[in-house]
C-alpha cells in the first residue's frame, strides 16, 4: 500500500530571478493555473517593480517543487492602527501592486492541490510574524479561505462580465446583447463607415509605439492613471514582449486609430487587461464598444471559447457580456486585542471593513 506523500512547505528569501524562473516555469508546466500565477505574469511583475516578496516552496520528499507562491509583508493601516500582512502574490504596497492580480491563488502541480494546500496552510499558521492575511482577486471558493482565523471579511466582490463566443458562433454577436447595447453600436458604427474598425496584431517591432500610444490616449483621462507610472509602462511592455500568450491589437478604420487592446490569451479564453481608445467623433461615436464588438468577432473566428473582460463593476463590461462569474477579496485576521477593538468599533459605528 502506498504510503500518501508528505508534503513540506517553506518560506525564503526571494531568489535570484534568473534561478527562481526554470522553477516557476517547470511547475507552471505541471499545473493548471490561471494566466496570473505563470511566469509570464510573475516574471513581468517582479522585473518591473522594486518587490522582495517572500517565496513558500512546497516540495516533496525529493525535494521537487510541488506548490509555489510569493508572500509580501508589510505594516498596512488599520482602523486603530497598523496591522503586520502577508498578501497573496502581491507586495502589500499600492503602487507596486498596481498590476492588480485577478484568478490569484496557488501555482499547483495538477493533481496535488489538496495536499498542497494543507502544506500551505501549516506554513502560514506557523508564522507568528502576521496578524492579517490579503487574498485578493481570489475564487468565492479559494481552498486558503479555510486557514483558522478570528475573524474573515470579505472586503469586495466584483463581477467578471465574459462573452460566450461559441454563441457568437452560432449567432450574430449583437442579436445577443440588449436592446440598447445593439442601439448603441450600431449607431456608433455610422460614425466609421458603417463596419467595425480593423484589427492589426502588434509584431515585435510595433510594441514600443503602440504602448506609447496607449499612454497618450489614456492621458488625463483618469485620476488614478496606471499608465502615468513608469513601473507599470515597464510592466505592460515586458507582458507584451515575452509571450505569444500577451496580444496587443490595434483597431483602425479610414480615418485612423480607434483604439487598442493589451489582451491574455490562456486556457481558450482571451482576456481584455488594458485599453486605449480615441476620442469620440460624436456625441453618439463609442470607441471602446467597437473596439471590443470587433475584438469579440476577432476571437470568435479563431475558435476560442470565451472574451472575458476581466474584473470590475463598469456599466460597460455589463453591456457587452452575454455570461458572468466572480472574484472576491478577502482580509482574514488572527486574534489580536487591536484588531478586536477595530471590530467592536466598526460594529458600534456601522463602518464595513472596507471603508
Amino acid at each position: 500500500m502506498a504510503l500518501t506523500a508528505q508534503f513540506t512547505g517553506q518560506f525564503t528569501g526571494l531568489p535570484d530571478l534568473a534561478s527562481l524562473a526554470p522553477r516557476w516555469q517547470a511547475l507552471e508546466s505541471r499545473a493548471a493555473a490561471s494566466f496570473f500565477l505563470g511566469w509570464t505574469w510573475t516574471g513581468a511583475w517582479l522585473e518591473s517593480y522594486a518587490v522582495r516578496p517572500e517565496l513558500l516552496a512546497v516540495t516533496d520528499g525529493q525535494g521537487q517543487d510541488i506548490a509555489l507562491a510569493l508572500f509580501g509583508h508589510s505594516m498596512q493601516p488599520r482602523l486603530l492602527g497598523r496591522s503586520a500582512t502577508l498578501s497573496l502574490n502581491q507586495s502589500g504596497d499600492a503602487s507596486a501592486d498596481r498590476p492588480f492580480i485577478e484568478y490569484n491563488g496557488l501555482l499547483i502541480e495538477a493533481g496535488r492541490e489538496g495536499e498542497a494546500t494543507e502544506a500551505v496552510l501549516r506554513a502560514l499558521q506557523g508564522r507568528n510574524d502576521w496578524r492579517t492575511l490579503r487574498l485578493g482577486g481570489i475564487a468565492p471558493d479559494a481552498p486558503l479561505l479555510k486557514i483558522p482565523a478570528r475573524r474573515r471579511t470579505r472586503l469586495d466582490r466584483s463581477p467578471v462580465y465574459q462573452v460566450d463566443l461559441e454563441a457568437v458562433r452560432a449567432a450574430d454577436y449583437l442579436s445577443l446583447l440588449s436592446a440598447n447595447s445593439r442601439g448603441q453600436i450600431r449607431r456608433a458604427l455610422k460614425d466609421h463607415g458603417g463596419a467595425l474598425p480593423a484589427i492589426a496584431r502588434a509584431m515585435p517591432a510595433d510594441i514600443e509605439p503602440w504602448l506609447e500610444e496607449m499612454r497618450a490616449l489614456n492621458a488625463g483621462r483618469h485620476a488614478d492613471n496606471a499608465w502615468d507610472d513608469p513601473a507599470f509602462r515597464r510592466f505592460a511592455a515586458a507582458l507584451a514582449t515575452r509571450s505569444e500568450a500577451v496580444e496587443l491589437l490595434r483597431f483602425t478604420d479610414g480615418e485612423g486609430v480607434v483604439g487598442l487592446l493589451l489582451n491574455f490569451l490562456h486556457d481558450g479564453t482571451a482576456m481584455n487587461y488594458q485599453s486605449a481608445f480615441a476620442a469620440p467623433r460624436s456625441g453618439k461615436d463609442k470607441p471602446g464598444l467597437l473596439c471590443h464588438a470587433a475584438a469579440v468577432d476577432h476571437y470568435a473566428a479563431r475558435g476560442l471559447a470565451l472574451y472575458s473582460l476581466l474584473a470590475g463593476k463598469d456599466r460597460y463590461k455589463q453591456s457587452l457580456a452575454t455570461c458572468e462569474e466572480a472574484l472576491e477579496w478577502w482580509q482574514v485576521d488572527r486574534f489580536s486585542p487591536r484588531l478586536e477593538a477595530e471590530a467592536a468599533l466598526r460594529k458600534i459605528l456601522r463602518r464595513p471593513a472596507c471603508a
